[in-house]
């Protein structure tokens, strides 16, 4: 029968077990999210606070699909959260652009976190890891710093 598909029952089955699942992941209003987000900015030392040059935070649910297609991860894998912008470490005295953007994905937070406090925790983590991106460093320097 060509032009038509049929679901497997493997694929049923792991359908049905992640709409039992769905209702399980800890869920947050979206103020209260936004509201560690702000904490975990307000928590940054101020060394680290007051070089933070031209930069905005956002907080959005779901990657768009060019920012999963930028972000180079393999599929299935979540996007905890974004930089976007030219690092510190490579502006030129006279830079001048529209403000970095560091986007913090709420429902994939949702999904590795299961109490408020471990999305607290993951919320502070991802912060810190994409203003990290915002100084110039890498992924690999980020892991070996533990952020």
């Amino acid at each position: 029968m060509e032009g038509r598909f049929f679901l497997k029952t493997p694929i049923n089955l792991n359908f049905r077990l992640q709409i039992l699942l769905r209702d399980i992941i800890c869920r947050m209003d979206e103020n209260n999210f936004r509201k560690l987000v702000k904490e975990a900015l307000d928590s940054l030392p101020e060394e680290f606070a007051e070089k933070l040059n031209n930069v905005i935070v956002t907080v959005d649910d779901f990657p768009t699909p060019y920012q999963l297609r930028k972000s180079k991860l393999p599929p299935g894998i979540l996007l905890l959260g974004l930089y976007e912008g030219v690092p510190q470490t490579k502006r030129g005295v006279y830079y001048s652009s529209i403000p970095d953007k560091i986007t913090i994905f709420k429902n994939a937070i949702e999904r590795v976190a299961q109490t408020e406090e471990q999305i607290k925790a993951q919320v502070r983590q991802t912060v810190i890891h994409e203003i990290g991106h915002h100084f110039g460093l890498s992924d690999e320097e980020l892991k070996k710093s533990g952020k």
